[in-house]
């Protein structure tokens, strides 16, 4: 896993925290209640032509239709009347899928307001990583449920003073759901928002389960290869650099890490055959879809939002429907987004070092085209 300058040191190229909004309990049919998105305020939309959308012809827009489903679990108002063609549609043709969106959809230009099309796409992931349900044999970094004061107190104890003072150690008594054997590890779900682990239970037994964002200390986040770069530590902020000044320099690990105050809690959530096909929850309340979800800054597209996502590298080159499911704390402006890779060392190794160029189309209901504010 390679966690390079893009994810370590620079807040804005990497996604911080999950967020997710409130999911309400589904009905009856099983799926949950349609939300109102709040119409953007920090982009302006262009109609625009299909013609104009690069590689259009070219995506697999099947591959796309298992996150459109997702997304129709929690569909926003706009597009729930939808819903019930696209479920139709999950087993057409590229050719059909693509003539329906046609037919149906209306793509506009995303644009910062004043400014033009060009904004910047970066990537995050779910790490995976092993670990114990109880400490011993190196594993003794913890990974803690909120405690039940979270709430009455904000902000709530920095990492360092979790780590150290007696009351607030009290307060995550019996929160405990793991043990990892590195805290930089630790720190990667922090940044990350969730993960997964391999643990080891008590008995011995192994199973695979993921773990939430379930809250924050509220305390501002300091980018730790930052602090490494300014105290002259290391030369660059690259995992691997990272890791060798840990190895050497043991006794100031907890300096760096104390660096930054903010602290992630999590939940355990279990992880069946079908589960592990996707990842986390985003904050649209749906999970996401490797390769087809994005984060936004919802302010310039609401969740649940259909996009045309155009990058020519270099990492990665694409041209392809991705959904607007998930936004983090770096996650600001209007043409922006965060690209979900997958999970594992591969699509974290990919993500750290995606930080490029980056073009946006919204899709929009033509029935519903006068809903659409700062139009051009």
């Amino acid at each position: 896993m390679v966690l390079i300058v893009g994810s370590l040191v620079a807040c804005s190229s990497t996604k911080q925290v999950h967020d997710p909004s409130p999911v309400t309990e589904p009905s009856p049919g099983g799926s949950k209640p349609p939300f109102t998105a709040s119409m953007p305020t920090k982009s302006r939309w262009i109609a625009t032509d299909w013609s104009e959308l690069p590689g259009l012809q070219a995506d697999a827009l099947h591959e796309a239709w298992n996150a459109w489903l997702k997304n129709c679990e929690r569909p926003s108002t706009a597009f729930a009347s939808l819903c019930r063609e696209v479920r139709q549609l999950s087993i057409a043709s590229d050719e059909e899928q693509r003539n329906w969106l046609i037919k149906n959809l209306q793509p506009y230009r995303v644009e910062a307001m004043g400014g033009g099309p060009d904004g910047l796409m970066t990537a995050y992931y779910e790490p995976l990583f092993e670990a114990r349900r109880r400490p011993g044999d190196g594993f003794n970094v913890p990974l803690y449920q909120p405690p039940a004061s979270l709430g009455s107190r904000k902000p709530w104890y920095t990492r360092q003073q979790i780590d150290t003072l007696p009351e607030a150690q009290a307060a995550l008594a019996g929160r405990i759901i793991a043990w990892l054997r590195d805290p930089v590890d630790a720190l990667v779900l922090h940044i990350q928002g969730s993960g997964r682990l391999q643990i080891t239970e008590a008995n011995g037994s192994q199973r695979l389960i993921r773990v939430a964002f379930a809250g924050t200390n509220d305390q501002p986040y300091k980018s730790v290869g930052r602090w490494l770069l300014d105290q002259g530590l290391v030369r660059d902020a690259t995992w691997p650099g990272i890791s060798a000044w840990t190895q050497a320099n043991p006794g100031r690990v907890n300096e760096m890490l104390w660096s930054n105050p903010r602290y992630v809690f999590f939940r355990e959530e279990p992880l069946n055959e079908l589960d592990a096909q996707f990842g986390p929850k985003g904050a649209q309340g749906v999970a996401l879809t490797p390769g087809r979800s994005i984060a936004v800054d919802k302010a310039s597209i609401p969740y649940g939002t259909p996009v045309w996502l155009s990058t020519p590298g270099p990492t990665v080159q694409l041209n392809r429907l991705v959904f607007a499911q998930d936004t983090g704390s770096a996650i600001v402006g209007a043409v922006r987004a965060d690209f979900f890779m997958g999970w594992g060392p591969e699509a974290g190794d990919l993500a750290g070092r995606v930080k490029q160029g980056l073009r946006l189309w919204a899709f929009w209901p033509r029935s519903l085209a006068a809903q659409v504010p700062n139009l051009r």
